[in-house]
């Protein structure tokens, strides 16, 4: 099998952008080929026999170029070896909890069943009260949202790793 992967992602400050340069850092340094890029910039994935999607999750929704592209793809994801992970809940405390035990958003469900992904992740995102608009910073304190990077880069190596010995078996 050839050993190309897409990492794509969607992310509205750059968190979940970083987190999919590291799961393709991982993945290039276990010796597979790993493209990242924007799901907007994807295109063709026929090249690909594997796929990384991953979303900036706000208000409970993925980004919506995430969940378009989800949605244009579902046919190909379909015959393809998928992992998906979701990034977010800010705080101490597993991210699952924080999320209320929903790793991907309750809207995709459906999507995500026909796909069958390998595995979903949800991991600890970021809230930079600098990077927030006027709306954002209002909703971020009506929600009590804890502010800062919680992002756990251990999960995500790990992860990572676990879709590579996947990946070469």
């Amino acid at each position: 099998m050839e050993n190309r992967i897409l990492v794509a992602y969607a992310s509205k400050r750059g968190a979940t952008k970083e987190i999919a340069e590291k799961i393709g850092q991982v993945l290039r340094q276990s010796g597979l080929q790993a493209d990242v890029m924007p799901v907007d910039r994807a295109g063709n994935l026929t090249p690909y026999p594997a796929v990384v999607l991953g979303s900036a999750v706000y208000y409970g929704h993925w980004r919506k170029e995430a969940a378009a592209f989800l949605k244009a793809n579902e046919k190909l994801l379909a015959g393809r070896m998928v992992w998906l992970f979701s990034s977010g809940p800010t705080g101490q405390g597993a991210p699952d909890e924080l999320a209320k035990g929903t790793r991907i958003p309750q809207a995709l469900q459906t999507l995500i069943d026909s796909i069958r992904p390998r595995d979903i992740a949800l991991f600890h995102g970021v809230i930079d009260e600098k990077k927030l608009s006027f709306f954002e910073k209002f909703v971020a304190k009506k929600v009590k949202a804890p502010t800062g990077d919680f992002r756990d880069w251990d999960a995500v190596t790990s992860w990572a790793m676990a879709i590579a010995g996947a990946l070469k078996k």
